[in-house]
């Protein structure tokens, strides 16, 4: 246990204590397992960790886990000595590009939106919601329904009693249908969006699994309503997000883990 007790330990030095006690197999964490992994007082480790969720450095799930945030893990993209997830990807994305020539795109999770960090795109191709670095709705976009459909029953709860949002005639909000889909898409792995978020815009995603089984980004490819069948980009987009998740160290052994589970 560390020696949080010595005299004139800085506040960063505290603050990198409760970043550091994020590690594999500790990917989420409560405030009293922060307390118990670092040494330090609850009082101080809930003080540090708001700071840190208000930073952006920590991600607070709706049932009160802690998880690395999406800036800090945008910092980390930029160690010469790591693997990001977008330096793993990207081949994937630009072999479906190339096959496809559509939009593909990844999105990780943050809150109760999934935020696209990638994209490559088809000059003239049909209009987005939403750019690189945007925001998109978990209910009714084909990455936000795989990002959703395996955050666990506390962010899906969260999310119906915030209000499902309409942007479309063909946008899912009656719950019951919705987490029925959910569902589905965690049996097969894949989500399928017909026009839910953006007129004339189709998707077919996939999910990214860790080595800890866990769901960590969504891969999609988006293509103009009518202009390619949904059926015959499923294969292509399922051993992408396989490939990807197999170099991120995940073997099919492990399974996929609900992201909610405490650690």
């Amino acid at each position: 246990m560390p020696r949080t007790s010595e005299p004139g330990r800085s506040v960063s030095s505290r603050l990198l204590e409760v970043l550091f006690a994020f590690q594999p197999g500790h990917t989420r964490l409560t405030l009293a397992g922060l307390a118990r992994r670092t040494g330090l007082p609850q009082p101080t480790v809930r003080r540090l960790a708001l700071e840190l969720v208000e930073a952006g450095a920590l991600d607070r799930t709706p049932d009160g886990l802690l998880t690395i945030g999406t800036k800090l893990w945008q910092l980390g993209t930029l160690a010469p000595l790591t693997e990001p997830l977008r330096t793993v990807v990207l081949p994937f994305m630009e072999d479906l590009y190339t096959a496809l020539n559509q939009h593909v795109q990844l999105a990780v999770l943050e809150g109760y939106e999934a935020v696209v960090v990638e994209r490559l795109s088809k000059p003239g191709a049909v209009g987005l919601l939403s750019q690189v670095g945007g925001r998109l709705p978990l209910h009714s976009s084909g990455v936000g329904k795989v990002l959703l459909a395996h955050g666990g029953t506390e962010l899906l709860d969260a999310l119906v009693d915030r209000g499902l949002d309409r942007f479309t005639p063909s946008t899912i909000t009656d719950p019951v249908r919705l987490r029925r889909e959910l569902a589905e898409c965690r049996r097969t792995g894949i989500a399928i969006v017909r026009e839910e978020t953006t007129p004339n815009a189709d998707s077919v995603a996939t999910r990214i699994i860790d080595a800890e089984g866990r769901v960590v980004a969504a891969l999609s490819v988006v293509v103009r309503s009518g202009s390619v069948e949904l059926r015959t980009v499923i294969p292509s987009v399922i051993a992408s997000g396989l490939g990807i998740s197999r170099r991120l160290g995940w073997n099919p052994r492990l399974g996929v883990r609900e992201t909610s589970t405490a650690r």
